[in-house]
């Protein structure tokens, strides 16, 4: 019974400086979804099925905009004038 105990007392204090070390919150460590994006030449915008902005954030500096196409998806480079037009529309 002790032993338990004492295990259960070291659990508590382990469980303890954990929680005061993230604040309560778990850490989660996220990363841009685009290390690469594409310019040029221009896409047409009937090939483009869907278009995903995600906003700069703390998970990435940058703006990310992401083109969904039937072959499957692309990053667009959020600086060209094409792709800022797309993302107008």
């Amino acid at each position: 019974m002790k032993t338990f105990t004492a295990s259960a007392f070291v659990l508590l204090i382990c469980t303890a400086a954990l929680l005061s070390t993230t604040d309560g919150r778990p850490r989660i460590y996220l990363r841009c979804e685009c290390p690469q994006t594409y310019s040029k030449p221009q896409i047409p915008a009937k090939r483009i099925l869907s278009l995903r902005v995600i906003p700069a954030g703390p998970q990435c500096k940058n703006e990310e905009i992401i083109a969904t196409m039937k072959k499957g998806k692309m990053c667009l480079d959020p600086t060209e004038g094409w792709v800022i037009s797309l993302k107008e529309k």
